[in-house]
């Protein structure tokens, strides 16, 4: 039996494991190694001239299917339970969400909601300000550690705590269990649809390429960019906090469907309408207002109220009646 650190306690926010950090990591390693070849191979595609409407069609339409999955299903819905849905709308997001290869849904949900609870404190595993361990953070070290290196290098989330109600859930731990299949198919569609589209094996090879191993590294790091970028540049109108260093990046919004105004999410995690103001786009939070008129998702917790708003700004000590007219 491999030898556990003797911080291991299944009662922790994080299981300190030296055999389940390393195997951690060597799932992260080729997880992030391979779809970056990918990228290289298809960016001399591109100087070469191979590259037409069907391997960009095939990129933006799987990559739209994964963020999709991962922002309305496993942020906003699984993670946050800001909206209800039927259990067929729960089964296809938990799958889409997987096919952006960013682990298993269980995992990426237990890390998410750990980083809420100790967001830029220890604990959070994706900090740009301090790590697991307590050392403080900063610059490209700050960033590179939130981006990546707290996959290489952090401890194991402790699902038993952050997700119990998944763990519960036998129709999410199916779809957890069978996570090496869902993404064996975000390679495998692509690739039937380029060779039938073509008609030839380099067709094949296009579609596996473009619309497998590049929408997966867009996927991954677009996602990535929330703990990294919308915690070091960007706006904060609202109080999160002593720590939390959440920040609204219009940037970051728009590649990943509305999860980059950020400071909005952290003041308000359960709502699950991002953009609060006109000019704040949010299509995973018209993807939900869709759901709901079709009858598929109800209790959709949208946009906070005004003076609840005003109430969590960051001036909001300028109108005290407000805040205890909203009780914040």
């Amino acid at each position: 039996m491999a030898e556990r650190d003797p911080h291991y306690n299944l009662n922790h926010r994080s299981i300190q494991d030296s055999r389940l950090r390393s195997i951690q990591r060597r799932l992260a390693l080729p997880t992030i190694l391979i779809p970056s070849a990918g990228v290289v191979v298809a960016l001399t595609q591109v100087f070469t001239g191979e590259v037409g409407a069907m391997e960009l069609g095939l990129m933006f339409g799987m990559y739209l299917l994964s963020m999709t999955g991962i922002s309305v299903g496993w942020h906003r819905y699984l993670a946050h339970r800001s909206f209800q849905a039927k259990r067929s709308v729960r089964a296809v997001f938990a799958v889409l969400g997987s096919l952006g290869a960013q682990g298993p849904v269980i995992n990426w949900v237990s890390n998410h909601r750990r980083h809420h609870a100790h967001s830029d404190e220890v604990g959070d595993p994706h900090s740009p300000s301090v790590t697991d361990d307590g050392r403080r953070l900063g610059g490209f070290r700050g960033f590179w550690h939130a981006h990546i290196g707290w996959m290489l290098g952090g401890d194991v989330t402790n699902a038993v705590v952050y997700s119990k109600d998944l763990l519960r859930d036998p129709l999410i731990t199916k779809i957890n269990r069978l996570y090496p299949l869902w993404v064996a198919l975000s390679l495998l569609i692509p690739t039937i649809l380029g060779g039938l589209i073509r008609g030839t094996p380099a067709g094949a090879f296009q579609g596996f390429i473009w619309g497998g191993l590049v929408q997966i590294a867009i996927n991954q790091h677009a996602t990535w960019t929330i703990a990294s970028l919308a915690h070091i540049f960007g706006t904060r109108p609202y109080d999160t906090g002593e720590h939390d260093t959440s920040r609204n990046n219009l940037l970051v919004a728009i590649p990943i469907l509305g999860d980059g105004w950020h400071n909005n999410h952290h003041a308000f995690p359960n709502v699950a309408i991002h953009g609060f103001e006109w000019w704040q786009l949010d299509p995973s939070g018209w993807v939900i207002r869709g759901l709901e008129k079709l009858g598929l998702a109800y209790d959709v917790r949208g946009v906070p109220s005004a003076s609840k708003r005003q109430a969590r700004r960051r001036d909001a000590g300028q109108y005290p009646e407000l805040k205890q007219s909203t009780g914040s």
